[in-house]
């Protein structure tokens, strides 16, 4: 993913602060374990998993990153939690 999605993920999800939680939430759940062993040594999730990803929210991986469908993923997570 590139900078400038990162930055508008980011920025959409920090106008928004109900999804915060959730978002941070994911994060942790999507960030492999002992990351900080493996390239990019940065704690964000695997290519591979991020591909699968793409293919099935788009039909592609190369498919860019809309940060509407970032909200409404994290909004789903988030109704998902309180049905719990």
């Amino acid at each position: 993913m590139s900078l400038r999605a990162n930055l508008a993920v980011g920025v959409a999800v920090a106008r928004q602060p109900r999804l915060w939680r959730t978002a941070i939430a994911q994060w942790r759940r999507t960030t492999p374990s002992r990351w900080w062993r493996r390239r990019p040594f940065l704690p964000v999730p695997s290519g591979e998993y991020l591909r699968f990803r793409m293919v099935t929210q788009y039909g592609r991986a190369d498919h860019p990153i809309v940060p509407d469908d970032v909200l409404n993923y994290l909004e789903w997570c988030r109704l998902q939690e309180k049905c719990r």
